[in-house]
């Protein structure tokens, strides 16, 4: 990968990092439509049972929205966001011991416990550009265990409901240009996977892996090869 390429991910990433910090405030009314409501009833319900008695690393956590449901089940969670904001209310949201929050990079996992045996990331690989996804996964299979449990979640594309896709890239990136309540606007990378794409993404990083769709929403989980190398 040459140097302008990576350049300009590092600036996008600075860009998607800036835009999550000035919604902060205003991340959880997209869990207020009304449309989705069902779709989150019964994700509140399938999810947390995915990592009972585990010890988790959650990777985006935001404000915490996933982390207040999935720590009762887990044994400990240690939770990453590169937003001090978003973390300040994850912090705020949540008062059990065995939960960790930290300032962390998706990409550049920082130290944390060698027990972790599960990980999950709501609303996180939408934001990967599709040149990093395997950079991702490969990093983060090898902060877990063999045979860890690995759960995504993330956005169906629904016309009407989901925000428009404003741009797309020379690799097939997706863009939404969103307006904050502060005025501003923003120019997000937001890709929305099919079922295919996604277990391809896996090949040789995990193994036993499950698709689950709602209306509005996707699910998919998998387990760690028993072996990844070092990046």
């Amino acid at each position: 990968m040459n140097f302008h390429k990576l350049r300009l991910m590092a600036f996008d990433q600075l860009k998607l990092q800036s835009y999550y910090r000035s919604r902060a405030a205003q991340y959880d009314e997209i869990y207020l439509k009304v449309e989705r409501q069902s779709d989150l009833s019964k994700i509140r319900d399938w999810l947390p049972p995915k990592f009972y008695e585990a010890h988790v690393l959650e990777i985006a956590c935001g404000t915490g929205y996933w982390t207040q449901y999935i720590a009762p089940r887990a044994s400990s969670l240690f939770a990453i966001d590169t937003a001090a904001e978003t973390l300040s209310i994850a912090k705020g949201r949540l008062d059990i011991q065995s939960v960790i929050f930290q300032i962390g990079d998706a990409y550049d996992l920082p130290k944390m416990p060698e027990n972790l045996n599960a990980a999950f990331a709501g609303f996180w690989f939408s934001h990967v550009p599709k040149s990093r996804i395997h950079e991702f996964l490969k990093g983060l299979s090898y902060r877990l265990k063999p045979d860890s449990r690995v759960v995504f979640l993330d956005n169906l594309y629904v016309e009407g409901s989901s925000s428009r896709i404003t741009d797309e890239d020379s690799e097939g990136n997706t863009y939404q240009t969103r307006q904050l309540a502060n005025g501003s606007s923003h120019k997000v990378l937001k890709n929305f996977p099919t079922e295919l794409e996604m277990h391809d993404a896996i090949k040789g990083i995990g193994h036993t892996a499950h698709w689950t769709c709602w209306d509005y929403y996707w699910a998919f989980e998998f387990r760690t090869n028993e072996f990844v190398c070092n990046i």
